[in-house]
């Protein structure tokens, strides 16, 4: 079934905003009181900051304000509508396929959407994928993809909306043409502490979501030690908020909590993560990879309005892995992204690191935790990702694990392997890695990856 032709609908606000935005100091007394805003001053805010009426500081005391009084539900779909029209919308005309997305609060080995994306385009959804890059200990979409030879993430918005139509699914970074208020509102938000605010995270994520054209988007909400939320009363409420402003907007919005106590698979580093995740649409991947990819695929089926029943879904997404038609697809989106498409069949084509560190077991016993916030600032240290956003990373780099959480190691046994561009400081950075790993005499209990659904 052919994908519709999609159409670019400008909704930039106009220049000059109605209305005079002299008061906008009150705007910021009276959010810093506890005050709220109306929707047509929200919208001045946004359109005021956008052509230069409202500086710089003046948005960040706002936005200071807004950390510590929050917003009400109306004030944030004010927002992320705000922001939405600050550029482009993708636009779809005639009869077409369903459009979801799936977005993630981040964590280490996060590799899922790269599975993800192409198996659910194989089941009959369009997924065009708008993505981030790793900052911190979290990894990003976008550098596992650049680990692919060849791949391009910066694209017009045109050519992602033509292999959308052509493949079924594109993820590609944001452009500056859709919802360029969330960049320059998220650079402020970086460099002024105002970062963890559940209204500005919802606002920044759904107005680039939304840009895209969704009908749909399911949202993979990080519990645990190495997610941005490790508290699961914020993590739902975060979700529920997500949930609440989506659904204003017009978009099917659903939601998993799942737990990020532990790395997700057994690779952490771009080319690593994205041979990891060929191996999942190849059927051999780590379980719980797999078991989150399905579990995810199964609610953007629904959201898709494809399957009602969770069961049916599942099989679907089981029969295109068993098909192999999610990595033809995967193949087909990194070829008309510039990328060398071999890699599905030969992930060896992959860059690789020179050198490898075993990390062995000091004695004997069961894994009972992998600190994931440890390792992910490991593989940082080790050149897999940044701590500032204008840094590079080496793709080659990352670690893999030989052992998962109750695994069985005697000593000697190896529990990781590091890749290293280099060994000068392999010796240090395996005693790192040691430290991450907890030994004791008895298995610890199973835990699922998906804690509950929103």
């Amino acid at each position: 079934m052919a994908l519709p032709v999609l159409a670019l609908r400008h909704t930039a606000m106009v220049k000059k905003p109605a209305g005079e935005v002299s008061n906008v100091v009150d705007w910021i007394i009276a959010k810093r009181d506890g005050g709220q805003l109306s929707d047509e001053q929200v919208q001045q805010l946004i359109a005021g900051f956008m052509s230069g009426q409202i500086t710089d500081y003046q948005l960040s005391a706002w936005l200071m304000a807004v950390l510590f009084r929050g917003l009400s539900l109306a004030e944030t779909v004010a927002l992320t509508r705000a922001m939405l029209r600050s550029g482009l919308q993708l636009e779809h005309r005639g009869n077409s396929l369903p459009r979801v997305d799936k977005h993630s609060t981040g964590g280490v080995g996060d590799k899922i959407s790269l599975c993800l994306a192409p198996l659910v385009a194989a089941c009959g959804v369009a997924v065009p994928m708008i993505s981030g890059r790793g900052l911190g200990h979290t990894g990003g979409t976008l550098d596992k993809l650049e680990a692919i030879p060849g791949y391009q993430v910066r694209i017009s918005a045109a050519r992602f909306q033509r292999i959308v139509r052509q493949v079924g699914v594109s993820i590609i970074g944001q452009t500056e043409q859709l919802a360029p208020a969330d960049a320059r509102i998220y650079a402020l938000r970086d460099v002024t502490g105002t970062v963890p605010s559940r209204p500005l995270i919802t606002a920044s994520i759904l107005s680039k979501k939304l840009a895209a054209g969704l009908d749909g988007l399911v949202m993979d909400i990080k519990v645990g030690s190495g997610a941005f939320m490790p508290d699961l009363a914020a993590a739902r409420a975060l979700g529920e908020l997500l949930v609440a402003v989506g659904r204003r907007l017009g978009l099917r919005v659903r939601g998993l909590l799942t737990d990020m106590s532990s790395p997700i698979g057994k690779t952490i580093g771009n080319a690593l993560e994205t041979r990891e995740a060929i191996e999942v649409l190849r059927g051999e991947g780590p379980a719980d990879t797999l078991e989150l990819t399905l579990a995810l695929g199964t609610e953007m089926l629904r959201a898709a309005g494809i399957e009602r029943r969770p069961q049916r879904a599942r099989q679907r997404l089981e029969q295109a892995l068993a098909s192999g038609a999610g990595a033809e697809r995967l193949e087909r989106m990194i070829a008309q992204h510039g990328g060398d498409p071999r890699v599905v069949a030969a992930p060896s084509r992959l860059p690789a690191a020179r050198a490898r560190r075993a990390v062995l077991a000091p004695r004997a016993g069961y894994v009972s935790g992998i600190d994931p916030l440890a390792l992910g600032q490991l593989a940082v240290h080790m050149g897999a990702g940044r701590s500032r956003a204008d840094q590079s990373v080496d793709p080659r780099v990352g670690i893999e694990l030989c052992v998962e959480r109750g695994s069985r190691v005697e000593r000697g046994e190896p529990l990781a392997l590091l890749h290293v561009a280099q060994s000068s400081s392999a010796a240090l950075w395996a005693e790192r890695a040691l430290a991450a790993f907890e030994l004791r005499s008895r298995p610890p209990r199973r835990r699922a990856r998906v804690l509950q659904q929103l």
